[in-house]
């Protein structure tokens, strides 16, 4: 029997062991959830949101022993695992509105009597999940997914299994019928043949791109639909006519939150070289004001990597691109989870930093000398999550919007997730869409209806 150790990143200390499914076991549990799926499928949207909103409820009630869970297993800091929470409860409160309407059947008039669109669920989901937001990440694809009419299955990341298990229990707490949403305490070995099960009938995968490779072509294989929302180099586009002040709170929020460990995180800041000195003046100031320490006081704003490894990794790709000619302008050291802020400079896109995804508290930083460069500079990217320009001609911004590479394009503002909005991305950072009506569509059956009378 394979064990899973949780571990705490700040302290070290192990917090509990989880015993793995077998395969036996996986198989047993996906038979339930088909069978709670037949069932489910016939709940009616009504039914379906005040479960949902029920989720929302418990969420904020409990919102603080959900996000001592989060700050335990991968060391967020106390303050943002709990705005994790609150936001996991923004998701439910949103499709619990609007879900029924996003798909409502369409009317579409052709030579019928009658023609229309339906959206019908396609039954198990699995999703495979990663552990940086390891409430939100979960919560953002299973309840459009629910309200849809599917059931899910989760393979969460194993470093936070205590979250995995603390989420399916709220589901249960709330009244979902068992089977609606089910934790598979797995590791990776196991989700081929989860996939291949005859009762899963889509993935969807948020991770590295290498583990999204793998994954959709194992999907691929067994021809069933898979989304990915894989990994991100997001630049941050600093124009020199931009507002000083807001614009370095903006980018520092998006460089560091979530100690770095996001795949919207601004990595790369190109900066007008008009006004490169005195912005980087005033950003480097504000790093230094962050509070690094214990991710349970609340006062911390920077708490620990989630592994040793992740750090070390993040250190070879500072440690490759000093030694190509980039210079540490602040921080640049590492003890064991701890990775102090740091910042490079003179950084160019043959370097580590700027053309490899960098998952950790680490800013670099490109200067440049017109818009042309910047726009050049933003897409010398194999990823294309998002990007974000900081500007005050808006008009000139939003006419730039077309020549990015990007699923998204944020003008003075972080690239960030929102109920309302979609969220995805293109190149290697994956396809397929969530959020807003865009992804509670994703994993539906579009069905063509078409109903006509005999003419006598």
């Amino acid at each position: 029997m394979k064990i899973t150790t949780s571990v705490n990143p700040y302290s070290g200390a192990k917090i509990e062991e989880f015993e793995n499914h077998s395969a036996d076991e996986v198989d047993e549990l996906i038979s339930q959830a088909h069978e709670q799926f037949l069932s489910w499928r016939t709940f009616s949207f009504s039914e379906r949101k005040a479960l949902v909103l029920a989720l929302a409820e418990e969420l904020l009630k409990n919102k603080r022993i959900y996000a001592e869970t989060i700050v335990r297993e991968m060391g967020k800091p106390i303050a943002q695992a709990e705005a994790e929470i609150e936001k996991c409860a923004w998701n439910c409160e949103y499709y619990a509105e609007h879900a029924e309407l996003q798909l409502k059947k369409e009317i579409i008039l052709t030579d019928a009597d009658k023609s229309y669109v339906s959206f019908e669920p396609l039954g198990i989901l699995l999703a495979v999940m990663p552990w940086n937001y390891p409430f939100w990440q979960v919560f953002r694809f299973a309840i459009p997914a629910l309200m849809a009419g599917n059931v899910v299955v989760l393979k969460h990341a194993s470093n936070v299994f205590g979250c995995a298990r603390q989420i399916e229990e709220i589901f249960n707490r709330v009244g979902f019928p068992k089977g609606c949403f089910t934790t598979l305490y797995v590791g990776s070995e196991l989700v081929e043949s989860i996939i291949e099960n005859q009762h899963v009938k889509a993935v969807t995968l948020t991770g590295s791109s290498a583990a999204g490779a793998k994954v959709a072509a194992i999907a691929g294989k067994n021809i069933k639909k898979i989304v990915l929302e894989l990994g991100g180099n997001n630049a941050m586009i600093v124009m020199k006519d931009c507002d000083l002040s807001k614009t370095v709170k903006k980018c520092v929020t998006a460089r560091f939150q979530n100690t770095g460990q996001s795949c919207i995180a601004g990595k790369r800041l190109l900066v007008d070289e008009a006004i490169a000195e005195k912005f980087m003046k005033k950003l480097l100031k504000k790093i230094n004001k962050m509070k690094s320490g214990d991710p349970m006081d609340e006062k911390t704003y920077i708490g620990v990597m989630a592994r040793e490894d992740l750090a070390e990794q993040l250190e070879e790709q500072m440690n490759r691109s000093v030694a190509m000619g980039a210079e540490i302008a602040i921080g640049g050291t590492r003890k064991g989870t701890y990775f102090e802020p740091t910042v490079l400079t003179g950084v160019t896109p043959e370097m580590p930093v700027f053309n490899e995804e960098t998952f950790g508290p680490l800013l670099s930083v490109t200067t440049f000398q017109d818009i042309e460069e910047a726009i050049q500079l933003s897409n010398n990217s194999k990823y294309g999550l998002g990007v974000s320009i900081f500007t005050e001609n808006l008009n000139e911004a939003e006419e730039m919007v077309p020549l990015f590479d990007e699923g998204a394009v944020f003008v003075n503002e972080l690239v960030k997730s929102d109920p309302r909005l979609p969220f995805g991305g293109v190149k290697e950072s994956g396809f397929g869409r969530e959020l807003s009506y865009f992804g509670v569509r994703e994993f539906v059956n579009k069905k063509t209806v078409y109903i006509n009378r005999f003419q006598l």
